[in-house]
Parts: structure tokens; sequence; C-alpha cells
């Protein structure tokens, strides 16, 4: 019965997406509260099943051996399976995609435009990315990653801002590129393997062994650049970031929760779920480009940050640069150094943990402020369309106005630069520690993000919060109590992995540590 949970977790969500269409013929489908209690209650139920999925699951037991695996024939004659499990790699990310997928539908709240489809691809949404972090079956695996494009597509093109159209066109075209050329690793996997199979653990058999070439170039690398540029475009990478902005802008305030909080990690997730343990040797050869394109990342991303007027633009920067921690301590697993592998993959994807629940609380504090401005500027752009606010100040002093509102931003940038006693700064520490004990120049230069990540959160709340009060926001109430309610779960899991991050090192280091065996057996 314990293995019925994943099949829950993944198509819990679409259930609810079928049932609003009946719902819809009795109420009506512009009548927005049965959509909105039909997914609240569905992404609640998952959140209960992932924290009981949570206290029972034993981190030293792996996927086969868990009781909380599903291995069934599908397609029978291409040996293609439902098999679906969850291990230390999958287990925090399956917690933070139902944290923020219920968090999501409550932000979602004053949705009224379509909400039958709204509430409906949102959920077809998250059972997509669901399915991503149980599958143990790559052709699975890229079917629910496939999933998740449509619905993401309308979401922005149909709920987000004046230019979501192009946000959405580019954002489906760059995740489609990738998709086709993963596809294409998928492909040469199963047919260059002996026997052909999709099963991610049968491969990490098999997959090492393949010799054969193409265009004079072996498979094996080639395979690994496929499947890297298809995750590195989702990361993303530079320099395949430029749809990352734009789609934050234009997006739904819950939408870009989602895509910061959890569709950056499924880059990183599926370098380390596929492409580290199928292809080692190719990781090993790899791992000095890796911890390049991170710290191009870490610096890239914050300068960036640091020249934006728009909150969510540098927000959506800032990610950028966070996700270049991730790389640099993906890189360090091939660390010789006594417990600088660790300290890496450790970090890396304690970060992408971490800076799921930090980007998306930043998110969603944008969104509040932006409910009642209907603007998000640091500083009016200079072609604004009134000449009297051109190059002036967004807000300015609104920390008196809105106190409670500003104590959680100060507390989200402060999270979000590292802070000690904040979830952020292990996470990162501990990739500069193993970036360290392999990268020494690299890891010097990336240091300087830090320096940088303090330059745009402090420079935003000065101007933002500080100073005297514009009157133009005299009248402005603080937070609402549904607001309070949102934000505090992930201040207080940003807090608590802060002080005290045990659980999540507890959680994924045994499977971490079979996985740096995978990779230094390779040398």
């Amino acid at each position: 019965m314990d293995s019925i949970i994943l099949t829950l977790l993944i198509f819990l969500p679409v259930f609810g997406a079928v049932a609003m269409l009946p719902a819809a013929k009795m109420v009506g489908k512009e009548n927005p509260n049965i959509f909105k209690w039909i997914a609240i209650v569905i992404t609640g139920l998952q959140l209960v099943l992932a924290i009981v999925l949570y206290m029972g699951f034993d981190p030293t037991l792996s996927v086969s051996a868990s009781p909380y695996t599903v291995q069934l024939d599908w397609i029978k004659h291409f040996n293609i399976q439902y098999f679906v499990g969850v291990d230390g790699l999958s287990m925090p990310m399956v917690l933070l995609t139902a944290l923020l997928s219920f968090l999501s539908i409550g932000i979602s709240w004053n949705i009224t435009k379509q909400p039958l489809g709204y509430f409906a691809l949102f959920l077809l949404l998250d059972a997509g990315m669901m399915g991503v972090f149980l599958s143990m079956d790559f052709f699975l695996f890229y079917i629910f990653w496939e999933v998740m494009l449509l619905p993401m597509y309308f979401l922005i093109g149909m709920w987000g801002g004046p230019q979501r159209h192009y946000a959405a066109i580019k954002f489906f075209l760059f995740t489609l590129f990738g998709s086709v050329l993963m596809l294409l690793g998928m492909l040469a996997l199963y047919f260059y393997s002996d026997p052909h199979t999709f099963n991610l653990i049968t491969l990490i058999q098999t997959a090492s062994s393949i010799d054969a070439t193409l265009w004079g170039m072996d498979m094996r690398y080639l395979i690994w650049f496929a499947l890297f540029i298809g995750f590195a475009i989702k990361v993303p990478i530079f320099p395949f970031h430029t749809w990352l902005p734009l789609a934050h802008v234009e997006a739904p305030t819950a939408i870009s929760v989602i895509l910061a909080g959890v569709l950056l990690k499924m880059g990183t997730y599926g370098l380390l779920r596929i492409s580290y343990p199928l292809l080692p040797g190719e990781v090993i050869n790899f791992a000095y480009i890796l911890a390049f394109l991170g710290v191009i990342n870490i610096l890239w991303g914050a300068v960036n940050a640091i020249a934006q007027i728009d909150m969510k633009k540098m927000i959506a920067y800032s990610s950028v640069s966070h996700m270049g921690y991730v790389l640099l301590g993906m890189a360090a697993v091939v660390s010789t150094n006594e417990g600088g592998a660790q300290a890496g993959l450790n970090g890396a994807v304690m970060q992408m943990f971490n800076h799921g629940t930090i980007t998306a609380m930043l998110f969603m504090l944008v969104g509040v402020i932006y409910e009642k401005a209907h603007h998000r500027w640091i500083f009016y752009p200079d072609d604004y369309k009134d000449s009297a606010l051109a190059g002036k100040p967004g807000f300015g002093g609104i920390g008196a106005q809105m106190p409670v509102f500003t104590a959680f931003v100060a507390f989200a940038f402060f999270a979000g630069l590292g802070l000690p006693a904040l979830s952020g700064f292990i996470s990162e520490a501990l990739c500069f520690i193993g970036g360290f004990s392999v990268f020494r120049t690299l890891t010097i230069i990336g240091t300087l993000g830090i320096l940088l990540n303090a330059i745009y959160f402090l420079r935003a709340y000065q101007h933002v919060f500080l100073g005297p009060l514009n009157e133009k926001y005299k009248d402005y109430t603080d937070m609402s109590a549904m607001d309070i309610a949102i934000v505090v779960p992930l201040a207080a899991i940003i807090l608590f992995l802060g002080v005290y991050p045990a659980p999540l090192v507890d959680m994924i280091a045994p499977s971490l540590d079979a996985l740096i065996q995978t990779i230094q057996s390779a040398f």
C-alpha cells in the first residue's frame, strides 16, 4: 500500500483538473470559487501525502529496495515501464513541489479571468512536475517533462502581462529545443544499451560501456552533450538564460513562484538523476567547464540584477546567479580531497531546495506590493509614459506605512544574500567548500557573487522602503492575514534550515554518497 502514495502524488492533480469539468457544468464556468476550492483541496491533499511519504522515508534505502516504489510493464514490447520511486535526491524536490503548489493556489485566489482554465492548467502543471521527480524510467521522465510545457505556455500566454505572448513563445521554443536534444540523447541510450531499455537503474550499469562513434566522435560524449544542452536550458545556464527574465516578468505571481522555485531545479535535477550516474566518465571530463559556467552564472546574473529597475526582473536575474552556486557545487563531485565532493554535491542539492523556498518568498512578496501599486518599479524607466515620473523612485519610504511587509522583505532579502542563520548561507558555503577543494581560482572569483548579491538587494531595499514616505502611498494598508499565512511557512523553513540543516542533510546524504562513488569509480 505504501507504493500507491507515489501514484497519488502524480495523478491526484490530474483527477482534480478533470473534476473541474463536471463542476463547471453544475455551477457555471465563470464562477471561480468552485475551481479554487477544488485546486486548494487537491494540492492540500498532495502536500499531506508528501509529508506522509517523508515521515516514512528511509534515506539509506536505494530506490529498488524502498517500499515506495512502483514498477509495472507499460509498453512491454519496447521494454517501457511505469517505474516511479523516491530517494534522497528526489525527496526534497517532492516536498518543495507539493508545498509551493499549495501556496501558489493561495496566491492565485484573486484570479477571476477564465478560472476553470487557469486552475485546471495549474493542476496539470503540478502533475507534470511531480512526475519528473518520481520517474525512474527515462521514457516516463520525458513524457512528464513534456507535459509541463503546454500548461506553462498557456498560463504565461493567457494570464501574464503585456508581453505575455512573446514571453510564452520564447519559453516554449527554448524549452522545446532542449527537449528535442534530450529526446535524441534518450534514443541513443536506448538503442546503444544492451538490453534496450529506458530503465534508469539498468542504464547506470550499461550506459558507461557504450562503444560507438558518430561523425568520428565518441557516442557517449554526444549523448552527454545532447542531454546537457536540454537540461542547461531549463536551469538556465549562460548563454541559454535569456528566456527566463522575460518569462518571470510577464508571468502571474504564482507562476513566477513555480518557475523559480521548481522548474529551474529540474535542469540540475536532470543532470544529477540522468547524466551523472549514466555517464560518469563524461562528468569527469566536463567538470571544469561546468564549474566555469557556474561562475559565469553567478557573476553574470548578479551584474544584471544590479542593473534592473523592476523588482521582479531583479529577482529573476538573482535566480540565474544563485543557480550558478548549484553548478559549482555539482562540478566539485570530481574532487579527490576528503570531504570536498561530499560538501559540493550536498551543498548543490541543498541550494536547489533552499533557493526554491527563498525565491518563492521573494516573488510572493513582490506580488503583494504589485496588487496594491500595480507596478514594481524601483525606479521608473526613463521613457515612462508619465514624463513627470520618468527616472524617479517608484516607491520610497513605504517601510513606515507597511512595517510587517517591510520586515518580511528584509528577511527574504537577507536570506537571498546568504546571511548566516538563514538557509541560503549553509548551502552556498558548502558549494564554495566543495568548489575550493578542486577549482580554487574559479571559486575565489565566484565568491564575488556574495558582494554583488548584497549590492542589488540592499539597493532595492533602500529605494523602496527607506527615506521619506511618498505621499502617493500614504493610504496603503499592510499585508492581509492571508498574505501573512502564505509567506510564514516559507519564512519558518528558511530560518529552521538555516539554524538546523541536519534534517535536509540526513535526507540527501546517503543517495549523494552513492552518486559520488559512481562518479569517482570512473577515474
